[in-house]
């Protein structure tokens, strides 16, 4: 989660929203990602997005089994969307997201499953308080801005 950790103040120094994702297959990082939405104009490159297609060029396959996604922000649905469809194994993520959570916050879960007839372990609030205080001072500013 440290690593994640890292990513999201990439993303925070880029004026991003902080949410930073790292993917290990095995003991190797093999993706890495931060928030881009704004340099990139592009409401899907949300650091999963990002770190999810690292990995797929890592291993020359968009099937990410025994890979452990660690994010500093619970996944948003879309976010979820493309973990079920890239098979990752495992999530463990820093906070909850009161407004866009889709594993914890809203529990997609029975569906997903339904859906795709699997669901990845999840392991949440990891790091919460330093991934949760991130987000939360970035947007105290922005807000002091306005």
């Amino acid at each position: 989660m440290n690593l994640a950790y890292q990513e999201a103040l990439k993303a925070l120094d880029e004026g991003e929203v902080p949410v930073g994702a790292v993917i290990l297959h095995g003991n190797a990082i093999i993706g890495r990602g931060h928030n881009r939405m704004e340099a990139l104009n592009d409401a899907t490159a949300h650091a999963e997005i990002i770190a999810i297609s690292a990995a797929s060029s890592a291993l020359s396959t968009w099937r990410l089994n025994n890979c452990t996604l660690y994010v500093t922000l619970e996944p948003c649905l879309m976010c979820l969307g493309a973990i079920l469809q890239s098979r990752i194994d495992s999530v463990v993520y820093g906070a909850s997201d009161s407004r866009y959570g889709a594993i914890e916050t809203f529990n997609y879960k029975d569906n997903a499953e339904t859906a795709y007839r699997r669901f990845p372990q999840t392991t949440g609030k990891i790091m919460e308080t330093e991934c949760r205080t991130l987000v939360q001072t970035f947007f105290q500013k922005i807000r002091k801005k306005d």
